[in-house]
C-alpha cells in the first residue's frame, strides 16, 4: 500500500459518494463543499453528520449560520433523521449561529470568532463528536475586511478543529458554476480537500453534479458525476450508488411470453436478462412488452410494466386487441403498471421512483417501453447513467427486464436509436424488430443480435401480427433489400447494405404495413 492509500477515511453514508472517494472523507481533516443554490450543499453537510450517527454510531456537531435548527430538523423528516431524538440521547448537538448573525451589527470585522471556535470545542467534547459541520462559512466570511483576512480565519477556525480530531465538511456559497470554486477565492486554498457541487441548467431542465476537486495527499476519482436528491433516499450519485458485484450468474431460463421468440434465444431469457427490443412504429415492442408480462402473471410471477408512451387506458385498449385483460391481470396482484410521460420528472426522478416500486413490490420481471422516450428530455450521457443504475438493480435482484426502443423517424436511414447504440453493450439479449423489402412487398423481419452464454438463431425471420399477437414464421430468403437496419456497433454486427449489383435506395417513407393491430 503506498503512502497516499494508507491515509484513513471515514465514510460519509452518502449514497454514491464514498465510492467516488474510495472510501470516504479523508478522517480527521476538514473538507469544503461549495456549491450555487439549490445544489445540495447544506443536505450534504446535513447527511454526513446523520448518517455517522445512523451507521456507524458516531456524534456529531451541527453549526448554522443560516436556517435555524427547528428548520433543519423539518426539512429532513421526510429522510428518516430522528435528529430530536440524538440530541436527546446526546448524539447530536446544534450550535445556532444565525441569531448572532442576525443580531451582528454590518459593521466589518465585528464578528467574534473566538466565542463561535469555544463554543463548537465545547459542544465536541460535551457530546464526543467525531464529525462536525459548519453551514455555510460563507456567512460570516462576509464581516471581513480583505481576501487576506478572510483566509487568516478560516485557517484559525480549521486548524482549531484539526486539532479537536474530528472531521469536518465546511459549506460556502459559488457564484458561478464554472468559473472559479468558492465565493472568496481563497476557502478552498486553505482546507484539506474540496468538493464542487454543481446545479447547471441544460435544455431547460436542472442537472446536478458532484466533483472532487482535491484531496490532499489522498486519491479520489475525477470528473463530474450525475446525483440526484430523493426525499427519501437523500443525495444519490448515479450510478455509483448501485454498482455492486453478484456471486453468481442465473441459468434459469424465463418465457418471453412468445414461443417463436424463445426458441430464437435458445429457450427463452436467462432469469437476471436485461433484455433490449428495438424497432421502428408498428413492429411490435408494445405488443412484446405486454405478452412479457401475461407470461410472468401466467408463470405466477409479478410484474412491473412501465409505460413512457401510453397511458394506462391506452395500453389497456391495446392489450385487449391481442385478448389480453388488463385489468384482470392486476387485479390478481401480480402486475403493476405504472404509466407517466417523461416530461412530468428527470430521468433520475423516474429512476428512483421505479426503485422505490422495485422495493416495495418486489417483481420478477420489468418491462419498460419504451426507453428512447426519455430522450426527449435528457442528454444521452445522462439516460445512459439511468440504464446503468437500473440495470444494476435489476441484476442484483435477478429481475428479467425487458426494454423496448424506438427510432427517432417511423422509418430512417439508421433505425436503431441513439440510445439503443449506447447500452446494447451493457445487455445480454439484443432484438432487431425491422420491415424488410422482400419480393416486392414490405414485410416484417426479426433477429436475434446477441444472447449472452446462450446460443441464439442467426437467422432473420419473418413475422406477422394479428389479433391474437405475434408469430415468428420461417427464415427470409432472397432479400432484396433491408430497410434501416443499422446495427450497433457494440453488436460487431457491421451496418447492412443492399445485395452485391444493387444500388442503395432511398428510405421507404410510405405508412407502416401491417395487417392486424400495431405493436
Amino acid at each position: 500500500m503506498t503512502a497516499i492509500d494508507a491515509i484513513p477515511r471515514i465514510p460519509t453514508g452518502i449514497n454514491g459518494f464514498d465510492q467516488i472517494a474510495f472510501g470516504g472523507l479523508p478522517a480527521g481533516r476538514s473538507s469544503l463543499v461549495c456549491g450555487t443554490t439549490g445544489s445540495g450543499k447544506t443536505l450534504f453537510a446535513i447527511e454526513f453528520l446523520a448518517r455517522g450517527v445512523q451507521h456507524h454510531g458516531e456524534p456529531g456537531v451541527f453549526v448554522t449560520f443560516e436556517e435555524t435548527p427547528d428548520a433543519i430538523r423539518t426539512n429532513v423528516s421526510s429522510l428518516g433523521f430522528p435528529i430530536a431524538q440524538w440530541e436527546e440521547r446526546g448524539e447530536w448537538a446544534f450550535i445556532d449561529a444565525s441569531a448572532d448573525l442576525a443580531q451582528e451589527a454590518p459593521t466589518i470585522g465585528s464578528y467574534d470568532l473566538a466565542a463561535l471556535v469555544a463554543r463548537i470545542t465545547h459542544a465536541v467534547r460535551k457530546v464526543g463528536a467525531r464529525r462536525v459541520t459548519l453551514d455555510s462559512i460563507g456567512a460570516i466570511l462576509t464581516n471581513f475586511a480583505s481576501a487576506g483576512v478572510v483566509r487568516h480565519e478560516v485557517y484559525r477556525i480549521v486548524s482549531a478543529l484539526d486539532a479537536l480530531g474530528v472531521t469536518t465538511v465546511v459549506t460556502a456559497e459559488r457564484s458561478e458554476e464554472y468559473n472559479g470554486v468558492s465565493r472568496f477565492g481563497v476557502e478552498e486554498f486553505v482546507l484539506d480537500n474540496v468538493i464542487v457541487l454543481r446545479n447547471v441548467l441544460r435544455q431547460e431542465r436542472r442537472r446536478r453534479t458532484v466533483e472532487i476537486v482535491k484531496f490532499r495527499g489522498a486519491t479520489h476519482r475525477t470528473g463530474e458525476w450525475l446525483f440526484t436528491i430523493g426525499p427519501q433516499e437523500g443525495i444519490v450519485i448515479m450510478p455509483l450508488a448501485f454498482l455492486q458485484s453478484r456471486e453468481r450468474a442465473s441459468t434459469e431460463r424465463v418465457s418471453s411470453g412468445n414461443a417463436g421468440l424463445d426458441a430464437m434465444c435458445g429457450g427463452g431469457f436467462f432469469r437476471d436478462s436485461v433484455v433490449l427490443l428495438t424497432g421502428p412504429t408498428g413492429t411490435g415492442k408494445t405488443l412484446s412488452s405486454l405478452f412479457f408480462a401475461a407470461s410472468a402473471v401466467e408463470a405466477g410471477e409479478r410484474c412491473l410494466l412501465q409505460s413512457f408512451d401510453e397511458t394506462r387506458e391506452q395500453l389497456g385498449r391495446n392489450a385487449a386487441s391481442w385478448g389480453l385483460d388488463l385489468d384482470a391481470m392486476e387485479a390478481s396482484g401480480l402486475l403493476r403498471v405504472v404509466s407517466e410521460y417523461p416530461e412530468v420528472a428527470s430521468p433520475e426522478e423516474h429512476f428512483l421512483r421505479m426503485r422505490r416500486v422495485i422495493e416495495e413490490f418486489h417483481p420478477s420481471r420489468v418491462a419498460i417501453d419504451t426507453l428512447s422516450a426519455l430522450e426527449r428530455i435528457v442528454s444521452s450521457r445522462a439516460l445512459l447513467d439511468f440504464v446503468i443504475s437500473l440495470g444494476a438493480v435489476l441484476r442484483h435482484h435477478e429481475i428479467t427486464t425487458l426494454l423496448t426502443s424506438a427510432p427517432t423517424g417511423r422509418v430512417t436511414p439508421t433505425v436503431t436509436p441513439a440510445i439503443a447504440m449506447e447500452v446494447a453493450s451493457l445487455t445480454d439479449v439484443t432484438i432487431l424488430l425491422r420491415y424488410v423489402e422482400a419480393q416486392g412487398e414490405i414485410q416484417r423481419g426479426i433477429a436475434v443480435l446477441q444472447t449472452r452464454g446462450s446460443h441464439h438463431d442467426h437467422s432473420i425471420r419473418q413475422f406477422l401480427i394479428d389479433d391474437t399477437g405475434m408469430h415468428i414464421g420461417e427464415p427470409m430468403r432472397g432479400l432484396s433489400n433491408v430497410l434501416s437496419v443499422a446495427y450497433p456497433p457494440s453488436g460487431g454486427v457491421p451496418q447492412s447494405a443492399p445485395p452485391v449489383g444493387e444500388e442503395q435506395r432511398a428510405p421507404w417513407t410510405a405508412q407502416d404495413p401491417g395487417a392486424g393491430p400495431d405493436g
